[in-house]
């Protein structure tokens, strides 16, 4: 602004204009130096709108809040990862099935060896092949495979395509988890606003109401109690205002740490405080929830898994038969060492079963018992939770609506009883008291609704949750 003082001075003398004010618009050069002022003002203006201009801000719906957190999520992603390695683990058990193949080369300098002429001219094996050699090279392909192990492979894949189930289920159960969070903070900072925008109806009605207890005094028509008192109330709400606000700024960082935003960027969220009624079939809800949730799913994979853990266990009482093959050439130099006539080949079988393993079977078969006896005790306890949760859910839908259908109805009345309270008072007939208590009654009525509402869409969460349903 100072450069632009100084050039439409430079400018208003060069043109022979004086210092003076006036001069500068009466002068010949009048239309220059305006001309000039415009363009630089339109220039500073226009260069101050870009520093200044607002900063964007990301508002979410609902949907669009619960993606980013499971996206953003970081134990979702460890538990992704664990995902795969379980699926990994399929593979690994599947390897088990098949033979084992190895190609082999080592090279032996011996001291010596034994040797005999076989006296055979043109035999088809060198008779150092079975006698040795002193630089010795053997070059070799064997082959091993598991005929039958007492069935510890099937049970080992079993188990293997049951923990890729398991860690998807629990995959599935975090989600959940943080579906949950999500809306419980998302309806959290609706009712966060709705109990600040009714803060601050009420802090305005209450303002109001001093000021025309104040001008009513000024006219006589009003006591100085009842000015003392409308202000001591102004003063009285104040604190509740401000906490409304703490409020909406402490959810609001709990939302964006939960959808792993920082702190400082700004945020808004588009949804509204609101409602749809639901049937309330506590039956089909149970029959969903055993069916669809996770924890119960997991109970249940859990008891096959330990099933198969006592096939596995009794594996040990069962004989182990394996086979293997191998093809080897045998030399004293490399030139020569893959020859037909330098080529060994075995096969072979192989059985075996345990006599007396110390009872360490019987002790494995005991444990992996025990431990699927406690799997199904766990899987039942499990589903009396899941029956409590579902009860809970729907006494809390039940009270949410009785609270928020009661609270409706009074709310115009409570508006209606503010309205003649503010009447009698200014013809003289009611009190001041009578308006503090009907204003505090409309917002508190606005606030049980807002709380009946938040109560409700919370139970229904709860509600979809324990039934395992996912609102993404």
């Amino acid at each position: 602004m100072n450069m632009l003082i100084r050039f439409i001075k430079a400018c208003s003398y060069s043109l022979g204009v004086g210092s003076r004010g006036p001069a500068l618009f009466c002068c010949p050069g009048k239309p220059i130096i305006l001309a000039v002022f415009l363009l630089l003002t339109a220039w500073q203006g226009a260069h101050c709108a870009e520093v200044y201009k607002p900063i964007d801000i990301n508002t979410l719906t609902l949907r669009e809040a619960i993606h980013t957190a499971i996206m953003n999520n970081r134990p979702i992603q460890m538990q992704e990862e664990q995902v795969d390695y379980a699926r990994a683990g399929i593979m690994y058990a599947k390897s088990a099935f098949l033979p084992t193949v190895a190609l082999s080369y080592g090279y032996t300098l011996n001291d010596a060896v034994p040797f005999e002429s076989s006296g055979t001219p043109g035999a088809r094996k060198d008779p150092g092949v079975f006698f040795g050699f002193k630089n010795n090279n053997q070059l070799g392909l064997s082959a091993t495979e598991s005929v039958y192990n007492g069935g510890a492979n099937i049970a080992t894949l079993n188990q293997a395509k049951l923990t890729l189930k398991v860690q998807e289920q629990t995959l599935r159960a975090a989600k959940l988890d943080v579906d949950f969070e999500t809306k419980r903070l998302f309806f959290g900072l609706l009712l966060a606003y709705e109990t600040l925008r009714i803060a601050q109806e009420l802090v305005d009605q209450a303002e109001a109401h001093y000021q025309q207890t104040k001008s009513m005094f000024d006219q006589g028509t009003a006591s100085k109690f009842d000015v003392l008192q409308s202000k001591v109330q102004v003063s009285k709400l104040m604190p509740q205002l401000i906490s409304a606000q703490n409020a909406i700024d402490l959810i609001m960082a709990d939302f964006k740490k939960l959808l792993v935003i920082k702190l400082t960027d700004p945020i808004a969220i588009d949804g509204k405080l609101d409602y749809k009624v639901i049937d309330i079939t506590e039956g089909e809800f149970l029959k969903e929830a055993f069916s669809h949730n996770p924890q119960v799913i997991l109970k249940l994979l859990g008891i096959d898994l330990n099933k198969w853990a006592i096939e596995y266990a009794k594996a040990g009482w069962l004989p182990q038969i394996s086979a293997t093959a191998n093809y080897a050439f045998q030399s004293d130099s490399l030139k020569v060492l893959v020859l037909p006539r330098q080529s060994l080949w075995s096969i072979g079988a192989k059985a075996s079963i345990a006599l007396f393993d110390g009872f360490a079977t019987k002790a494995k078969v005991d444990q992996a018992e025990a431990e699927y006896n406690r799997s199904r005790l766990e899987k039942d306890d499990i589903m009396d939770q899941v029956a409590v949760d579902i009860k809970q859910a729907c006494l809390n839908l039940k009270e949410s609506k009785t609270i928020i259908d009661t609270q409706k109805d009074s709310i115009a009345e409570a508006a209606e009883a503010l309205r003649l309270a503010n009447v009698r008072f200014d013809n003289g007939v009611g009190t001041n008291l009578d308006v503090l208590d009907a204003q505090t009654s409309l917002a508190q009525v606005e606030q049980n609704l807002a709380q009946g509402i938040y109560d409700y869409l919370m139970a229904e969460a709860q509600l979809n949750k324990v039934m395992g349903r996912s609102y993404s």
